[in-house]
């Protein structure tokens, strides 16, 4: 059986299990907190947030922007997607996925809130995309819309793509300021017993952030600062000095059948379904960001540190001159 044959037939398994619903949850921002330079924390909140099942770690979710009010859009309760693409184009709202960062259950005396922190690509430089424009100016009160799971699902159907094996005890995760949600909730869910590295390259060493968690993790924040370097030209060649000394030459054998990744061919984003920890140090890595940066560092960890593909997983976020495509 080839490798292409196993991951189809794993997928297969996986869509057989039982999946979760998704909806539409219209929530109001309750709080904003500036994080950093970079990003900007926005919570949200509303009495229909009382049935989103969150799932931990990485899990996405869209966040839909009106370009008008959603009382005037008749917002569904069933399939909020046909509906969605079946609104015409200018006043169809704007959809973009971000990571939870947190969720909180409703008490008595307030409801369910979802934590999401957005980057602020390009505010300043007057090149910002819509949801990073609306980001930045986002105050209490302020409406949109959550896609997100409200009954219960098995696995990565909840949009969750941490999937680490079981024996794995040291994880690379890398990725630009696109990641840093992600990442930060990933740390601060590992246990005990496990050993952590982060590799994060962002826009200034203020966008830098303390992660508390109960594993042994080391948080390493590469600026790029005034000095307008390119994205990954930090990120790659640290990833390959981390990784180098953990791949042993029995690893090394398994990652001779490199498969690189056409970016323009679809969207790049492979997560292993039956995925390894490899070499002495039970090593996994875990890729995100911009999908060159990120097709670079897993071309570097697979063909040239030896690492097996199945120990790696890679997203690509975004491309940089290209908008997210819904």
């Amino acid at each position: 059986m080839t490798a292409t044959t196993e991951r189809t037939t794993a997928r297969a398994a996986l869509r057989a299990e039982p999946r979760p619903e998704y909806r539409l949850f219209e929530v109001a921002v309750v709080r904003r907190e500036q994080l950093g330079p970079s990003f900007a924390r926005l919570t949200f909140s509303s009495p229909e947030l009382g049935s989103f099942e969150p799932a931990g770690y990485d899990q996405r979710l869209k966040v839909l922007l009106p370009q008008v009010p959603f009382e005037a859009l008749e917002a569904p309760r069933g399939d909020w997607y046909a509906w969605w693409r079946a609104l015409p184009e200018p006043v169809r709202p704007v959809m973009r996925t971000y990571t939870v960062r947190a969720a909180r259950p409703a008490t008595a005396t307030s409801h369910a809130e979802v934590d999401v922190d957005f980057v602020l690509h390009g505010v300043h430089g007057g090149a910002a995309g819509p949801a990073a424009s609306w980001a930045a100016s986002a105050r209490p009160g302020d409406r949109v819309a959550l896609v997100g799971s409200c009954t219960p699902g098995t696995g990565r159907m909840w949009g969750v793509e941490w999937a680490p094996p079981a024996e794995a005890r040291t994880l690379l995760l890398a990725g630009d300021e696109t990641a840093v949600p992600a990442v930060c909730a990933v740390l601060e869910r590992l246990p005990a017993g496990v050993r952590a590295v982060a590799v994060l390259e962002v826009p200034d060493i203020a966008d830098a952030v303390d992660i508390a968690s109960d594993a042994d993790v080391t948080v390493e924040w590469l600026p790029r600062g005034g000095a307008r370097r390119a994205h990954g030209e930090l990120l790659c060649p640290r990833v390959e000095e981390i990784a180098g000394p953990l791949v042993d030459e029995t690893s090394r054998a398994l990652a001779l059948d490199f498969e690189d990744v056409d970016l323009d061919a679809g969207i790049l984003w492979d997560v292993p379904e039956r995925a390894v920890a490899t070499g002495p140090e039970c090593l996994y890595a875990w890729l995100a960001g911009e999908a060159g940066v990120v097709k670079r560092m897993r071309r570097h960890l697979v063909r040239d540190v030896g690492l097996p593909r199945a120990s790696v997983a890679f997203m690509g976020y975004w491309r940089e001159g290209r908008a997210e495509g819904a």
